[in-house]
This record gives structure tokens, C-alpha cells and sequence, in this order.
């Protein structure tokens, strides 16, 4: 039982990690997203969109999945105490990605006008511009993947912070730039050129993440020498073998999260096509796509870095019980990680909804823009559920190794996803409510087939109450209340303070008070319905504080 509650709060610990940069890494690049709208426009934002799709397509076939990968191949070897074994994993690992990286990176650059909508040509530059951060996002993913493999998240993170500032300062400043250089006084390429110099800040962002991971691994070779040496291991695997071991679990994964995720580049191929068909001119689509994938995506994708954090963290643990058969340990981790991401994100989707106009007032307070994008958050924050759900059911499938489930899954629900999409937007006018009632259809699909997944493998069978109705019940009514704090908030400040403060200003702190307010309120909620254990809450990072308050007030 002790070994059980030290590995429930190691993984709550280092998820938390995970979670903590996630959280400031979106926040971050919600945050600059609003300054670089203002530059680029809605229509720069869309010719980034596409690019930035194509470009994430290519990164799930060439090396998005290898941090995964190689943390699920080298853990199972860790357990064993395989350490060389575990090394040679790594190095197979650099070479693959040398391999494929470049071939994917080259493919990118020089074949950017096929990958790209005939009707959105103004992409193609863009999408050249992102080639260069494929090659080099291999190498960072093997070392993130080989540190998480030691149960150790804080250098992924770390990484993952100084990306993400450094390319939100170079989008900026680039955007800004190239805008200058290149536009001048030609207002019909300051969305291309802004959206090339916003591109340009993930490549900065990565190639930084990089140097930062690559200084990391040379400090902690003394570490990894030790653990070489104390190999367990009565023989050894072959390079071949080993290149073998690599091939065959990450061509899976790769299918897998691929076709996971490239709904997001089919969606919006299909959109552009059939509003091209419908006479939309191309410009008016590029700056429709870029409400939904720039402003309404990015704060969906919020809360769902939430769990994908709590997935990476949890594949170690999961797939080490799982290598040494230690079934029931692989359950517990499996239902705590399930647990702890629906507290989150269901009162995230709730919170997204009750504050979304002063949230897209804050943030994306384009005029032209703001209902419709209002409007696209209030029906789609559900999602939220969905897809957080769907990422914790794919990481524990990938875990034990049965990484052609998710991939099955995946195909099916893809299946379905772009029959309703294509049918709502040939035969209806709903235009971007087609693509948020497809992809929540998407994402509920996934979640629904890789639960009866999980059921079949591990035998293991979803607790409901404490999981989902109680959070959801809590959520309820933490949006109720908050959506009257805010909204007396504001009226009182708006009379007190509506002369001297900016609109904006004042909405952003009506805002923030009230979401301090909403998590005040959900936790108090949660504890009085018993939706959290006092075990279940000294395992969360700081554990013993927040019992110690929650008792002082009665709440446990």
C-alpha cells in the first residue's frame, strides 16, 4: 500500500510539473496570439492557421510521437533494469529522427505548394518558413522523451517554457518585422509577411528548446554512466534489433496520433474547398478559419494541455506495471490520472463558457469578430471534456502497448467525423458551426471507443460518480455563481471606475478576480460533495496544505 500511495504521488507530482509549465506555456501563447491578431489580422491568422496545420501534420508522421515513444520503450527497459539496453533505445532513437527529419523537413520546404489548398496560395511562404522547426523538433523530442522515461518531467518542461517565450517574443517582433521590410505600404501582403515573421518564432522557440535539452543531457551524463554500469541485463540486443524495437513501436503510435490529429488539417481542406465551391472569396474563408483556429481553438486547447500533460506523466507508470504484470498498480494509476483530469477540464469547459465575451474581450478584441467567436466557444467547450478524456484513454492504450487500438479508434471516428462535416457544409449554412459540432462529435467518438478499449485490455471499469457527475455538478453551480460574481463585479467597478479605466482594463480585472472567485468556489464545492478524498488530496503536489486549510474550514 505505501509503495502505491509513493508512485500515486510521484506521478501526481510530475504531472503536476507538466501541468504547471502546460498552463503557463498556453497562457503564453494565448497571450501573444492577441498581439500578433492585431498585426497580422484575422486573414494573416488564417494563412498561419493552414501553414501552422500542414505543418503539424508533417511533425505527427516524422517525429511528434517520439517523445512518447521513446519514454514508453526506454521505461520498460528501466524496470528491468536493462540500462545499456535503455541507452542504445536513445541512440537509435537520434539517428531515426537525423534520418526522417530531414527527409520530412525537405519535403516540407520544396513541396509546400502541393501540401497547401490550391484556393489559400498565400500560405505556400509561410508554410516554408515552419520547415526548418521539423528537423530540429526530432532531436528535442528523443530528449524529452528519454528524461520523462527516468520519471523526471522538469527538464521537458523547462524546455517547453523557454520555447514557448522565446516564440512568442521572435512571432512578435518578426511579425513586425517582416511586415516593414517586406509589405511596406502594400496592405495586401501584410497578412502573408506578418504571418511568415509569426511562423518564424516557432522555429526560434524550438531551436532554443533544443540547446536548453541538449545542455541538460550533458550535466546528467554522469547519472546515466552509473546507471550503464549497473546493468542488469544477461545479454544484449543488436543495433538491429534494437532499430526493430524502435520501428515497431513508434510506426503505430505515429499512425495513431496522426490520424488523431489530422482532422484539424482535413477539416480545414474541406472547409476551404466547399466554401471556394459555395463562391466564398478566399480571403473572406482564410479570415472565417482563422476566428475558429485562431482564437477559439487556442483557448480550447488550453485546459487539454492539461491532459496531455497528465498522459506523459502517467506512460512511465503505467507502462512499468504493466512490463512486470503488476495489473492492479496499473489500474490505480490508470483511474487516478482519469480522476484527476476530469476535475480539471470540466470545470474548465464550464469556465470557458460562462466567461467567454469577457475572455474574447481581453484577448481577441477585434470588433468584427468577437460575437461570432463568442458564440463558437459557448457551443464548443464541451469539447474540452471530450478530447482531455480521449488524450488520457490513448496514453494508457499506448502505455501497455497496444498502440494499434488507438490507431483503429482513431481511423473510425475520423471516418464518420468527415462524412458529417462534408454533409453540413454542402447541404447547410452553418459554415463554422459545422466544424465545431464535427470535431465535438470527433472527439466524443474517441473517448467512447477507447473507454470499451481500456475495458477489454485491463479489465478496468469507470467509476462514475466521483469522476464525472460530481465534478460536473460542482462546475454547475461554481458557473452559476461566478457568472453573477462577474457580472456584479463588473457593474459595481464599471460605476466606480468606468471614467478612469480603459473598457479592456477593466474587463481584465473584473475577469481574473472572477476566475480566482470560480476555483475558490469549485474546490469548496468538490470537498463538501466528496468529490476528493483527503488520501486522494495529500497526494496532490502541496497535498497536506490544502487538507489542513480544508479542515480549519470544515471542509473535510
Amino acid at each position: 500500500m505505501g509503495r502505491k500511495s509513493t508512485s500515486e504521488k510521484n506521478v501526481l507530482a510530475q504531472a503536476s510539473i507538466l501541468m504547471a509549465a502546460g498552463i503557463l506555456v498556453r497562457i503564453i501563447g494565448v497571450l501573444y496570439r492577441s498581439p500578433v491578431t492585431s498585426i497580422i489580422g484575422d486573414e494573416g491568422n488564417g494563412y498561419y492557421s493552414i501553414a501552422y496545420n500542414i505543418y503539424a501534420m508533417v511533425l505527427l508522421i516524422s517525429s511528434y510521437s517520439i517523445p512518447m515513444a521513446v519514454s514508453k520503450v526506454v521505461s520498460g527497459k528501466l524496470a528491468l533494469k536493462q540500462y545499456k539496453e535503455a541507452h542504445k533505445v536513445f541512440r537509435c532513437a537520434l539517428i531515426y529522427v537525423l534520418i526522417v527529419g530531414a527527409i520530412a523537413s525537405l519535403f516540407t520546404f520544396f513541396g509546400a505548394s502541393i501540401l497547401v489548398p490550391d484556393s489559400q496560395t498565400n500560405a505556400i511562404p509561410v508554410l516554408r518558413v515552419l520547415a526548418p522547426a521539423i528537423f530540429l523538433s526530432g532531436f528535442l523530442g528523443v530528449l524529452r522523451g528519454y528524461f520523462q522515461a527516468h520519471s523526471t518531467m522538469m527538464p521537458t518542461s523547462i524546455s517547453q517554457i523557454i520555447e514557448q517565450v522565446l516564440n512568442a517574443i521572435i512571432s512578435i517582433g518578426a511579425a513586425l518585422l517582416f511586415i516593414r521590410l517586406f509589405a511596406g505600404d502594400n496592405e495586401d501582403g501584410v497578412p502573408v509577411f506578418g504571418a511568415m515573421g509569426s511562423a518564424a518564432g516557432i522555429v526560434a522557440g524550438v531551436a532554443a528548446g533544443l540547446i536548453f535539452m541538449i545542455f541538460i543531457y550533458r550535466q546528467n551524463r554522469p547519472y546515466f554512466h552509473r546507471h550503464y554500469m549497473q546493468d542488469a541485463a544477461k545479454e544484449e540486443s543488436s543495433y538491429r534489433e534494437i532499430f526493430r524495437i524502435i520501428f515497431l513501436m513508434i510506426t503505430p503510435v505515429i499512425l495513431s496520433t496522426f490520424v488523431y490529429n489530422i482532422s484539424t488539417t482535413i477539416d480545414q481542406t474541406i472547409f476551404m474547398d466547399v466554401m471556394d465551391y459555395k463562391g466564398m472569396l478566399s480571403d473572406t474563408a482564410a479570415a472565417l478559419y482563422g476566428v475558429f483556429s485562431g482564437k477559439y481553438w487556442v483557448l480550447i486547447n488550453v485546459p487539454v494541455a492539461l491532459a496531455n500533460s497528465m498522459s506523459t506523466a502517467m506512460i512511465p507508470a503505467v507502462s512499468s506495471a504493466y512490463t512486470i504484470e503488476d495489473y492492479e498498480e496499473c489500474n490505480a494509476q490508470v483511474k487516478q490520472a482519469i480522476h484527476f483530469t476530469m476535475m480539471i477540464s470540466i470545470p474548465s469547459a464550464v469556465g470557458l463558457s460562462v466567461l467567454a465575451y469577457p475572455v474574447m474581450q481581453v484577448l481577441f478584441p477585434q470588433k468584427a469578430t468577437i460575437d461570432l467567436a463568442v458564440m463558437l466557444l459557448h457551443i464548443g467547450c464541451i469539447s474540452v471534456v471530450f478530447y482531455s478524456l480521449s488524450t488520457i484513454t490513448n496514453g494508457v492504450l499506448q502505455g501497455i502497448g497496444k498502440v494499434n487500438v488507438p490507431l483503429r479508434n482513431a481511423a473510425l471516428s475520423l471516418f464518420i467525423h468527415v462524412l458529417v462535416l462534408a454533409g453540413l457544409l454542402y447541404f447547410t449554412n452553418m459554415d463554422l458551426l459545422a466544424l465545431i459540432f464535427a470535431t465535438m462529435l470527433y472527439a466524443f467518438l474517441m473517448c467512447l471507443l477507447n473507454s470499451i478499449s481500456v475495458r477489454k485490455y485491463l479489465g478496468y471499469r469507470q467509476e462514475v460518480r466521483k469522476t464525472f457527475v460530481i465534478p460536473a455538478i460542482a462546475a454547475a453551480g461554481m458557473g452559476v455563481l461566478c457568472y453573477i460574481f462577474y457580472q456584479g463585479l463588473y457593474f459595481i467597478l464599471g460605476g466606480a471606475l468606468g471614467a478612469v479605466l480603459p473598457v479592456r482594463l477593466l474587463v481584465f480585472v473584473c475577469l481574473m478576480v472572477s476566475i480566482a472567485f470560480a476555483v475558490l468556489v469549485y474546490f469548496v464545492l468538490l470537498l463538501k460533495l466528496k468529490g476528493v478524498s483527503e488520501q486522494e488530496l495529500r497526494n496532490f503536489p502541496k497535498g497536506h496544505v490544502l487538507v489542513r486549510y480544508a479542515k480549519r474550514f470544515g471542509l473535510l
